[in-house]
């Protein structure tokens, strides 16, 4: 029951923001593949969806003008958010890149999880002990 209230939420969220830019659909074997190799699946002015997969641990990030918000659809992974990025670098506009995270709080995330991370929030998947797959909704700001 989480689990589908949570998907209906992220869809739903997802589906009204690209209202706009007219209807979105997505099949599920796009769904799954994007889940198993990572990839967008849908693009528009004002917000981006992928899926994603990570076996290891990645990079600190900021967006600058972008919030996401990251449903677990399955594995964990320890996620730290907040604190001071260390080692920031610029990797595109509007986006940096560093090796660690000086003062955050660390998420155990799990099966069902959704986790918002504002614009401007350093945000690190530290730890994954074996694998994560999870959404990705960022919401642009103008």
């Amino acid at each position: 029951m989480k689990f589908l209230l949570a998907l209906t939420v992220l869809l739903t969220t997802a589906l009204l923001l690209t209202a706009a830019d007219g209807v979105t659909y997505v099949a599920h074997d796009k769904v799954a593949e994007s889940l198993n190799k990572g990839g967008t699946l849908v693009t528009a002015s004002n917000l981006k969806v992928s899926g994603s997969h990570r076996d290891k641990a990645g990079q600190v990030e900021v967006h600058d003008k972008e919030t996401d918000t990251i449903y677990v659809v399955d594995g964990e992974a320890t996620f730290v958010t907040g604190g001071t990025m260390v080692g920031g670098k610029v990797s595109a506009p509007d986006q940096h890149l560093g090796t660690d995270i000086k003062g955050g709080q660390s998420h155990h995330l799990t099966k069902g999880d959704v986790i918002v991370v504002p614009a401007g929030v350093p945000h690190w998947f530290k730890e994954v002990p074996k694998s994560v797959s999870y959404y990705v909704v960022k919401v642009l700001k103008p």
